[in-house]
């Protein structure tokens, strides 16, 4: 008798637990540049990759999702990052970082790789984001193409800056940066 009511109290114990709610990280990516179907899938394949549920609108340039933990959360925005997105999460320790490998200091060329660079939109958006960067003088960006040369006599700082505040990750081959000579 005592082993079954033993049994019946394990039994309410686990179903009272697989019924209750995990604690979760939410997290809501503002300003990513999202213009197409195109950029909303490529968002979607690295959402479901992470194994995390969550989506991207090209209508307002958000990317939200929710993972197990704020560990998890870092690892998909790491992810997104990789993907080339890049966004604000207005939350100080989640956050996609600049890990551009850009130095200080003005420079006359620099190679960007990484950004998410699907199609004729995106490649307008960051071509009118790098003509409004003081000292750049021209570029080589092109519609799926993830590396961009820019050249000029301009701070890499600030064009990295232009580009993620537009909503697009980048980082430098940092072997063909060429400083400007002082």
């Amino acid at each position: 008798m005592a082993a079954k009511c033993l049994a019946f109290v394990v039994a309410g114990c686990v179903a009272v637990l697989a019924g209750a709610a995990l604690p979760e990280t939410k997290v809501e990516v503002k300003k990513t540049h999202i213009c197409c179907p195109q950029c909303e899938k490529a968002v979607a394949k690295v959402l479901e990759k992470a194994g995390v549920k969550g989506a991207a609108s090209k209508d307002d340039g958000k990317i939200t999702f929710s993972a197990d933990d704020d560990k998890k959360a870092q690892k998909v925005l790491d992810d997104l990052a990789a993907a080339g997105f890049h966004g604000d999460t207005g939350n100080k320790d989640l956050k996609i970082k600049d890990d551009s490998g850009v130095k200080e200091g003005k420079v006359t060329s620099l190679t960007l790789k990484g950004a998410h660079n699907c199609c004729a939109l995106c490649n307008k958006a960051i071509k009118e984001t790098l003509k409004k960067v003081d000292g750049v003088d021209s570029d080589d960006a092109k519609a799926k193409s993830d590396t961009i040369i820019v050249k000029g006599n301009f701070d890499g700082k600030a064009v990295v800056k232009a580009l993620n505040d537009a909503g697009f990750h980048v980082a430098t081959e940092k072997e063909k940066e060429k400083p400007k000579d002082k």
